[in-house]
């Protein structure tokens, strides 16, 4: 039977505007993919990121170009080599994962062979902004278990010692998304320790890193942006303690699933990323929980509104997705 593909974009609106060293969002724009054969359809979201030259219409042309191929019967192995790692092949894979499933009448995590997820405790994010207001969000978040902190390179200490005066029991994570240079990284990261911080993700350009190499840090620095997929770990070796798996960066669950058995075998921690979107684009990366030392799937939580039947977030954990969301 042939299938046939439907691609929707789709702009969410954020609860506040979310800040990071980069700039400041106030929506997510989101491409959806959705794969029908006979009465059943399969769905996937993806989050195009300009970091990557990605665009939302670029996104959705390149997956349109596949239409004739899924048509006749295109797989996901078949859907690797078609498409470079990226948001639009993250769409297609989770939306043909998601079909399987509702054909087979199996859950993702049994065709994949994993186990079944659990609740995981996630991140919930505080975006860049004064001194005053990280601390005001530190202070909603007081009870929450983990706590991700957005920087740039100004106010490092300053911020993160209110963010701690507030949110005293919290751990504490960090994200300066390429903002740092190397010797702010050496700097900081001895203060960072002491505030009881556990990682420091991406702090320096992921093309200007090498100096990392001959830095021993006090805390684990995770690559972000220097890691898309399984290809990318030779050359991380050395420079990085963890990585962090994003669906969008490794171009959907198939190859989420091969970097994160290869990263653990290489030795590497692991964190479950995500870029802002809804609970659809999180729930397939929810089956990677088992591999993660920190999880970080809050996207939804920043929305003004989630999609119907989206994840249960609770006391600062995520639930797996009811099957009737995804897989």
């Amino acid at each position: 039977m042939t299938r046939s593909l439907n691609i929707e974009i789709e702009s969410w609106p954020l609860a506040r505007p979310f800040a990071i060293s980069r700039g400041v969002k106030t929506k997510a724009d989101v491409v959806v993919a959705k794969i029908t054969e006979g009465v059943v359809t399969g769905w996937g979201e993806c989050v195009p990121y300009p970091r990557y030259d990605e665009t939302v219409d670029g996104v959705a042309a390149d997956m349109e170009k596949l239409s004739p191929a899924l048509a006749d019967g295109m797989d996901r192995g078949q859907l690797q080599g078609a498409l470079h790692a990226g948001a639009a092949r993250n769409a297609l894979d989770t939306a043909l994962w998601d079909l399987e499933a509702k054909l087979s009448g199996k859950r993702v995590w049994q065709l994949a062979g994993i186990d079944a997820p659990t609740s995981y405790v996630t991140a919930e994010t505080i975006g860049i902004g004064t001194v005053d207001e990280m601390a005001g969000s530190a202070e909603r978040l007081r009870s929450a278990p983990l706590i991700k902190v957005k920087l740039d390179g100004q106010l490092v200490m300053e911020r993160m010692q209110a963010i701690r005066a507030q949110a005293p029991s919290s751990r504490l994570i960090i994200d300066p998304n390429e903002g740092w240079t190397i010797d702010q990284l050496k700097d900081v990261t001895p203060k960072l320790a002491d505030l009881g911080v556990e990682m420091i993700e991406q702090p320096v350009p992921a093309g200007s890193d090498d100096g990392l190499a001959a830095y021993d840090p006090p805390i684990p620095i995770c690559a972000d942006e220097a890691c898309h997929t399984s290809t990318d770990l030779d050359g991380l070796k050395g420079k990085y303690q963890m990585v962090n798996i994003k669906l969008d960066k490794t171009g959907g669950l198939t190859e989420a699933l091969k970097l994160a058995q290869a990263a653990t075998d290489a030795g590497f921690g692991i964190m479950i990323g995500c870029m802002v979107g809804t609970s659809l684009a999180m729930a397939p990366a929810v089956l990677l929980g088992g591999y993660a030392e920190f999880v970080d799937l809050d996207g939804p939580l920043l929305l003004k509104q989630d999609r119907k039947g989206g994840l249960l977030f609770e006391q600062g954990s995520v639930y797996p997705s009811d099957p009737r969301l995804w897989g």
